[in-house]
């Protein structure tokens, strides 16, 4: 059956390209698109399942090729002949269908072949990553080119790499794995920032991701002075099709031994720089760059693209659903008094629809003060009977401590290494590697 096609190419690609379409018997050219502003309006439109797209157009970003997919409309970069730089560039943003605009009839069909049918396949791999692409953070304007380089904690080196030959790869990459909790802070935070620390510790490379668009503060706990957004210039690299390993290295600081961190947004009101595409670029990344991609994510789970006429528009909370669906693991924090053990209650179940793995679950805060004579035993026999948790780790209640590890802008595995609350988080931190105590 004849794919029904949609072009927007510049001018000296076009006429060439669009000849051997009609020649080709696989093929039918539907619409010629001005820009690409009118591509993705067409494709909105449900008009077409293909679309032809050359390098160098006017806003093609990682973003806009979410938003075809999404749309189901499969994507085919189309090159100027022998321009090995276009073809290179039209990968980067994760188009994979490439033919040069003097290409044969017959190897425009070939390619296209290959090509799932996003319009029927719902099964397989066209379904798989279609409901991938449909995470995306659409196709708004971009932010502004702030020139944002992140701060270099003391002692940092520049190297590119921050593992030595036995670390990840693109054949073994590294997991993700996400920290989320619930509205209320009930510690999230403390828990990825001291998490990290024990497994750079344990001789994993662990690269530390400040994902939050609710409040941002990574950076504040461990004294990063200079807040420019790590996560934000990587993502606009991404959304650009020049992130790698490399430059993503350069954006993440070193902090400790083995551990990099990629601090999040100074200010909540920047979410928008955050689109789903970009961001799931960076994990992919940053999986390349370390053992364990430790990614702290805001507490809310609301699908808001359902609560805008606008479907296009950012999402706020896209970067925290894309990054649970990616999560190899995920922990889960609920804080230690009746109103964070409800929550804590209702946002495992909030997970289980998110789609999110089978989460390891922290209570934090844990004292009788709250909940009475032994809260551990009260809290889990609570949790166990009104949603079925079990093998939870508690963390003991220590402001005194906390206070004085934020004053430092250090972790407990410095300040406070013999502390009950630092020797639970590197029990918590051996189900995910051996960790020295």
């Amino acid at each position: 059956m004849s794919r029904q096609a949609l072009v927007a190419l510049r001018p000296d690609v076009e006429n060439a390209l669009v000849r051997a379409a009609e020649a080709s018997s696989s093929v039918t050219v539907v619409r010629r698109c001005a820009d690409l502003a009118d591509l993705l309006a067409t494709a909105a439109a449900g008009v077409g399942d293909l679309a032809f797209v050359s390098a160098g157009e006017r806003s093609l970003d990682r973003a806009a090729v979410a938003h075809l997919e999404e749309h189901r409309v499969a994507v085919v970069g189309v090159t100027a002949a022998g321009d090995e730089g276009e073809e290179r560039a039209l990968r980067q943003l994760g188009i994979d269908a490439i033919v040069r605009s003097d290409a044969e009839p017959g190897e425009l069909d070939a390619v296209i072949e290959r090509l799932p049918d996003l319009k029927s396949d719902r099964g397989a791999a066209g379904a798989a990553r279609a409901a991938g692409a449909a995470r995306a953070a659409g196709t708004a304007g971009r932010p502004s080119e702030v020139a944002d380089q992140p701060g270099r904690a003391p002692g940092d080196d520049t190297a590119d790499v921050c593992h030595d030959g036995d670390g990840p790869s693109a054949e073994r990459p590294g997991r993700i794995v996400a920290v989320w909790g619930p509205l209320g802070s009930p510690g999230v935070t403390t828990v990825a920032v001291n998490l990290a620390a024990e497994l750079a510790e344990s001789g994993q490379t662990v690269l530390l991701v400040d994902a939050n668009t609710w409040g941002a503060s990574v950076a504040q706990a461990l004294a990063i002075i200079e807040e420019a957004p790590g996560v934000a210039a990587a993502a606009r690299a991404a959304d650009h099709g020049t992130l790698d390993r490399s430059v993503l290295a350069r954006l993440a600081p070193v902090v400790r031994p083995r551990l990099r961190v990629l601090t999040g947004l100074p200010r909540p009101d920047r979410w928008p720089e955050l689109r789903a595409a970009s961001v799931e670029e960076v994990l992919r990344q940053a999986r390349t760059l370390a053992d364990v991609v430790l990614v702290d994510v805001g507490f809310c789970l609301e699908d808001d693209e359902e609560l805008s006429y606008d479907t296009a528009a950012p999402r706020r909370n896209a970067v925290t659903l894309t990054t649970l669906a990616m999560a190899a693991e995920v922990v889960v924090v609920g804080a230690a008094d009746p109103v964070g053990l409800q929550r804590l209650v209702r946002g495992v179940q909030d997970l289980a629809v998110a789609q999110a793995p089978p989460p390891t679950v922290v209570v934090n805060k844990v004292r009788s003060s709250a909940v009475g004579a032994h809260p551990e035993r009260a809290i889990g026999e609570a949790l166990e009977r009104f949603s079925g948790l079990a093998d939870l780790t508690f963390l003991p209640w220590a402001p005194d401590v906390c206070d004085a590890v934020m004053l430092a802008g250090d972790v407990l595995l410095v300040k406070a290494p013999k502390s009950p609350l630092r020797l639970a988080l590197a029990t918590l931190a051996r189900r995910f590697a051996p960790v020295r105590v």
